[in-house]
């Protein structure tokens, strides 16, 4: 589920691999809470992704090789990161790629012009 009080659920399902993704490739490694945070933050507030929605796919992106994954504990704490495989970098360059583009051909088709700030 994604708690999303700007956009629909769908809008941000077809983009949390992307998102995800991008993050992993501006940062070394990253562990849940963090990336959700992270999102939270740079979005002021407008996505926030659930566990129930993140972690699925984080899986889904270790199992196809894109992210591999540290247990470091942290006191009696366990904490998983996540890190971009070499083929995770690729994906995550041609999954950015692929979205800037489809913004600009959505932007197209829905003859939407550019908003002043």
């Amino acid at each position: 589920m994604y708690i999303c009080p700007m956009y629909s659920s769908e809008l941000i399902k077809g983009t949390l691999k992307t998102i995800i993704l991008k993050l992993l490739s501006e940062n070394k490694e990253m562990y849940g809470y963090e990336i959700t945070q992270k999102v939270k933050d740079l979005t002021d507030n407008k996505i926030q992704i659930t566990e129930g929605a993140l972690y699925p796919t984080l899986h889904a992106l270790e199992n196809d090789g894109i992210v591999t994954t540290e247990i470091v504990n942290i006191g009696k704490r366990v904490r998983k990161y996540y890190k971009l495989t070499p083929k995770g970098k690729n994906s995550a360059t041609e999954k950015v790629t692929e979205f800037a583009d489809f913004i600009n051909t959505m932007k197209f088709l829905l003859d939407i012009k550019p908003q002043l700030g």
